[in-house]
């Protein structure tokens, strides 16, 4: 059995159908003359699937590469910087990121002490297809206070460890010492590893099983803040914190 926490995000959800919005013009507005809103470039979010997944999101990257982000909550804003090294799940992110799909998402579970988990919501209005990332898990990247991952589903669903295409959590985590650390790591750390657990805490039973794409490296206080909502007995805070993601770098 696993340990609840962990479980946390071993069972993520992929919506399949969308509620639509419209909005009314103001009457004065001439709609039959004015320019559609801008299209953010890239694949449509309909068109991935599980087997175009990898070609679509490392041509995305090539032609439209970021580096940094600002999420915008009620609570304050965090910079995140995404890794090089994870080029699918950066190229992923950025994509929902510039089509606006996080914009209409939340903060949907959280376990204070253990990590907060967003990108779903119950009001969507853009439709995003089903569709998984290979996992892109590295040594070198691991469950520190601030980290940000990827969610997915367990291992009897997903032997493969493929990623959810819009659920990611940020670790909040605790201080440990090393010896607990590594007796909690799902591989062996590192000197700098336990260092980092011991010095500004994180989740490191998360290690090696889910895969860390970027960073939190302002606002850390940020995470506390959500961390610290009144929850339901789904872990949904009871007032809802709303996510706004624009790619800054």
């Amino acid at each position: 059995m696993l340990p609840t926490q962990l479980r946390f995000f071993l069972f993520v959800g992929f919506l399949s159908s969308f509620v639509g919005c419209n909005r009314t013009q103001p009457e004065t507005a001439d709609v039959s003359t004015a320019p559609p809103p801008p299209t953010a470039p890239g694949p449509a979010l309909t068109s991935l699937a599980d087997s175009n997944a990898v070609t679509l999101l490392t041509d995305y990257g090539r032609q439209y590469p970021g580096q940094e982000l600002i999420m915008h909550t009620r609570h304050g804003d965090m910079r995140i910087r995404l890794y090089d090294d994870t080029p699918l799940h950066t190229a992923n992110f950025l994509l929902l990121t510039r089509k606006g799909y996080f914009d209409q998402t939340v903060f949907n579970r959280v376990v204070k002490g253990f990590a907060i988990q967003g990108g779903t919501s119950d009001h969507f209005t853009i439709q995003l297809s089903r569709y998984r990332l290979p996992p892109e898990i590295s040594t070198r990247h691991f469950h520190k206070r601030g980290a940000l991952g990827m969610a997915r589903y367990d291992d009897e669903q997903n032997p493969g460890h493929l990623s959810s295409s819009h659920d990611f959590y940020i670790v909040q985590g605790q201080k440990l010492t090393p010896d607990q650390a590594q007796a909690n790591a799902g591989r062996q750390l590192t000197p700098e590893q336990k260092r980092a657990y011991a010095t500004v805490g994180g989740t490191p039973s998360l290690d090696g099983q889910y895969t860390v794409f970027g960073e939190v490296v302002e606002g850390f206080d940020v995470i506390d803040k959500i961390a610290n909502e009144p929850v339901d007995t789904d872990q949904w805070p009871k007032k809802d914190v709303d996510i706004k993601l624009t790619v800054v770098k």
